[in-house]
């Protein structure tokens, strides 16, 4: 393992890491925040093979071989329990938190600490949240508590406050651009899923890996400049295309308005003057020509409708209708 612990960028946060564990001031719950994909979960349990390796090759430095780092590197270590809901933007609700923290009293089997990571606790309803809190406030010494969260601002105050928090920010586009060449990509390649990813490495590589997931892509923003010439009739008529009735429905509009939403934030990046590097820099041309026709009032109204209409969705809103709202309220051009 590398002196930052094999993991691309978050140098200052491995740094500070190392420093609580070289100093005996290891904290007891901590909170990893940033966007999805890039890099949360792996710190985290570097972290967790830190605390635990029965050999480490420095002070603060797991050595990665061994039968503990290889179990926590699987999320199958008997000292690592990992609480996620089973599919993104679900809702992690109370009854299997509560039954876990019960067992809290328990010291750990084989190691010095019983490690608890919260994936993408921003999923945690109110009750579930209070009842973490009440373990934060009152947990034994040998368990740290390690959470994920895309921002603080999804969280209770009062757990955010019990944190150690480590904000972590994407890298530099074309830091990724090199790791994904390093990693076997074209040229080409790279330079499109940097951007795509914004700079977080680890969803750049699935996204490598995912050529269904870049052809849902380029199926979305085609039909998004499709529709953006279409009638009102012709996008009625895409919303049941768009929601349909099968379980999995739901999921890829969410996923579609993020697409979308991405897309709109690229026309705002543009219409502002802003140099900031486009996430869909394949549609370059067709962002620069909305950038030129709408108002930076009315861009900005785009991206807002994107992300409240994310967030009524989340919060099971019809998606027909949502569907129906979002795409009428797009202007005609």
């Amino acid at each position: 393992m590398t002196d930052n612990w094999g993991l691309l960028g978050h140098e200052w946060a491995v740094e500070m890491l190392k420093q609580h564990l070289t100093r005996d001031s290891v904290r007891h719950a901590y909170l990893f925040t940033g966007p999805p994909g890039l890099g949360r979960r792996t710190l985290a349990l570097r972290f967790a093979q830190a605390l635990n390796c029965p050999n480490p090759v420095a002070p603060g430095e797991p050595c990665g071989k061994c039968k503990t780092c290889q179990q926590i590197e699987r999320m199958q270590y008997t000292d690592l329990t990992v609480i996620q809901t089973e599919t993104e933007g679900k809702i992690l609700r109370v009854a299997p938190v509560r039954d876990l923290l019960h067992t809290l009293t328990l010291s750990p089997y084989q190691s010095t600490y019983k490690i608890l990571l919260f994936l993408r606790f921003q999923e945690a309803n109110p009750s579930t949240a209070n009842i973490l809190l009440k373990s934060l406030e009152e947990g034994p010494p040998h368990a740290i508590f390690i959470l994920t969260a895309d921002n603080v601002e999804q969280l209770l105050p009062t757990i955010v406050s019990r944190c150690e928090i480590l904000r972590l920010r994407p890298l530099p586009v074309e830091r990724v651009e090199s790791y994904l060449k390093e990693r076997g990509a074209t040229a080409e390649s790279a330079h499109l899923l940097a951007h795509i990813s914004g700079g977080r490495p680890g969803y750049a590589l699935r996204l490598m890996d995912n050529k269904e997931a870049l052809q849902f892509r380029a199926r979305r923003l085609d039909d998004l400049r499709i529709l953006l010439r279409s009638t009102r009739g012709e996008r009625f008529a895409y919303t049941e295309k768009l929601t349909g009735r099968k379980n999995e429905a739901k999921e890829r509009f969410r996923e579609t308005l993020l697409l979308w939403l991405s897309f709109w934030r690229d026309v705002l990046l543009r219409a502002a003057g802003s140099g900031s590097p486009l996430t869909n820099v394949d549609y370059t041309e067709v962002v620069d020509a909305l950038a030129s026709k709408l108002t930076l009032p009315e861009v900005r109204k785009l991206v807002n409708d994107a992300e409240e209409a994310i967030d009524k969705l989340e919060r099971n809103v019809n998606a027909r209708l949502l569907a129906e709202v979002t795409l009428l309220d797009w202007p005609k051009m």
